[in-house]
């Protein structure tokens, strides 16, 4: 019985982190949703240098570290990494991996390279932030993720225009949300 008590309850809370190093190990991108993991940069550093040495030689896709299920994929000089915790489910980590690689080839026109990503570094942001929010996974599937940052595989590569664009509308929305909340206010005041 004490045992079935230890189980940790499912959660939709699914990924930890997300970063992208170049090849020499250097952190171009990382976002940890866990603030009690590596809650320090100089942890994160450290955590992400570990990973990087036990996997940039390595052909498999999974390893494991410090307690940590780690799925992650190479590309010319860029290595990909989304880490979960010990008892997460590969299969889910795999599916963030892939969306995130998959969306960035389309974004990169298939350059997917240090030099390229840096240049398309807001259109990188807003692919990860419409996958995971918070540590959950939002988003699976490469072709919603392009639609929702509002790019098409024929156009040009995401434009100041477009990123402007997104960001106005989740202004436009959290304006509505706070003019509603002070509406609502007034009303429970005047009453």
């Amino acid at each position: 019985m004490v045992c079935l008590l230890l189980l940790q309850e499912p959660t939709l809370y699914t990924v930890k982190a997300v970063f992208i190093l170049d090849n020499d190990g250097n952190r171009l991108l990382s976002k940890y949703y866990d603030p009690e993991l590596y809650p320090s940069m100089k942890e994160q550093r450290s955590f992400e240098k570990n990973i990087f040495n036990k996997t940039h030689k390595a052909d498999n896709e999974i390893a494991f570290l410090e307690g940590m299920t780690i799925v992650y994929k190479g590309s010319i000089d860029l290595f990909f990494y989304v880490v979960g915790s010990a008892q997460e489910n590969e299969l889910m980590l795999m599916s963030v991996l892939n969306c995130l690689f998959d969306s960035l080839t389309h974004i990169l026109r298939k350059n997917v390279e240090r030099r390229c990503l840096l240049d398309n570094m807001e259109g990188v942001f807003l692919v990860v932030d419409e996958i995971i929010d918070g540590g959950v996974i939002l988003e699976s599937d490469p072709q919603q993720v392009l639609q929702k940052v509002n790019y098409r595989a024929d156009e040009n590569p995401l434009s100041e225009h477009s990123v402007a664009q997104h960001i106005t509308e989740k202004l436009a929305l959290t304006s509505n949300v706070l003019q509603s909340a002070k509406e609502q206010i007034k009303w429970s005041i005047l009453k």
